[in-house]
């Protein structure tokens, strides 16, 4: 991630007399598919982390990010910019910017460099509060009266709204039952490569390719992922294993460099060709907003050189956002579970391989070269 070359000049907008059509024209513009947020800022709580929890629930993500991160910090933030420049949001608008500290503005403004969005504060007092004035000493903004001019600022150029998905927000409907995660916790275990590798189209000489998801699936898929989780990192692992049909092992064997967004394509490494060796997958359209995010995400916080996707660290985390987003492989016949009625049983299918391998013949059996 770059920093943007000349961001937006900031709007303020002052509502002098806390007039509620000024809230409530705001609130009318939120519209994240067609990007446009419209932030409130939840009361009794300065911390420049809860505004950024704020900002990833008007983008419809839970506040939370789950995992352990250096020095106990959750890059909320971090995430917060990558979903932005990922979905994409252009315009964010901050409902009660009079509150906000000179810390949590310049959050923002960080966040406008960072992404290049149109950023509107609108202050509910007839003039400017120390801290709101000191933020700005650096930014160059402009101040707007009129509520027809701010409306056309939090809308844009653009008052046409898309037809919304029909699939409700969170994941509230059946399991999703999908083959394609039969090998989420397979225990095969590719590396990395440690020298860059650029590896071909994957030809799927070893094993079949995992059916592609109809369109329909496919949006259920990413508006149950998108509600599932605010990291970007197990969002993306869960979408590419849909396309992949790799393990988390491998997925893991991503770095960002990997995703290239120009041919659609993400390479997976597996010298040792456990499975397939080294190949690129092609990203279906569904599916990129996830690996974007996840790019983006790992640069801010990590660098070029980590994972770009869950690690086997993660496992319990990974999971638990696909459960969550009730998305699930085949399950046993009820003679066959092993856990208890309801709980998702992910390793169903090493099981059924590892009591095929055990009734083979010893003549059968390859000797080991160890």
């Amino acid at each position: 991630m770059f920093l943007a070359a000349r961001p937006p000049s900031v709007a303020v907008v002052i509502d002098r007399h806390d007039d509620v059509i000024h809230t409530h024209t705001a609130l009318a513009a939120h519209h994240p598919p067609s990007g446009r947020i419209t932030l409130h800022p939840g009361p009794g709580t300065t911390s420049e982390t809860g505004l950024a929890h704020d900002l990833l629930a008007a983008l419809g993500k839970p506040p939370l990010l789950p995992g352990r991160f250096p020095a106990g910090r959750q890059p909320a933030w971090e995430a917060a910019a990558a979903w932005m420049t990922a979905l994409p949001v252009t315009r964010l608008t901050v409902l009660r910017a009079h509150r906000l500290t000179t810390r949590r503005t310049v959050r923002l403004l960080e966040l406008r460099a960072l992404t290049g969005i149109h950023l509107t504060l609108v202050c509910h007092r007839p003039h400017l509060p120390a801290a709101l004035h000191q933020a700005l000493q650096t930014a160059d903004y402009s101040l707007i009266s009129n509520l027809d001019v701010a409306r056309r600022r939090y809308y844009g150029t653009s008052v046409i709204e898309p037809p919304r998905a029909d699939e409700p927000a969170g994941p509230t409907g059946p399991w999703l039952t999908l083959p394609a995660l039969e090998r989420l916790i397979s225990y095969d275990s590719p590396r990395p490569c440690a020298d860059p590798c650029t590896p071909p189209l994957i030809a799927w000489r070893h094993r079949p390719p995992p059916a592609p998801l109809t369109a329909h699936t496919a949006q259920r898929v990413a508006h149950r992922l998108h509600a599932a989780t605010a990291h970007p990192r197990l969002a993306a692992a869960v979408a590419a294993a849909f396309f992949t049909g790799a393990s988390l092992q491998q997925l893991a064997t991503a770095r960002p460099r990997d995703y290239d967004t120009a041919a659609a394509t993400l390479a997976l490494h597996d010298r040792a060709r456990y499975t397939d060796g080294c190949a690129a997958h092609p990203v279906p359209p569904w599916a990129s907003v996830f690996l974007r995010a996840a790019a983006c995400f790992t640069r801010l916080v990590s660098g070029e050189d980590q994972e770009l996707l869950a690690t086997p660290a993660d496992r319990r985390n990974l999971l638990r956002v696909a459960e969550t987003a009730k998305l699930r492989p085949p399950q046993p016949p009820p003679a066959r579970r092993k856990g208890p009625v309801g709980r998702v049983e992910w390793d169903w299918r090493e099981r059924q391989e590892a009591e095929r391998y055990e009734a083979m013949p010893a003549s059968r059996v390859r000797p080991s070269r160890c």
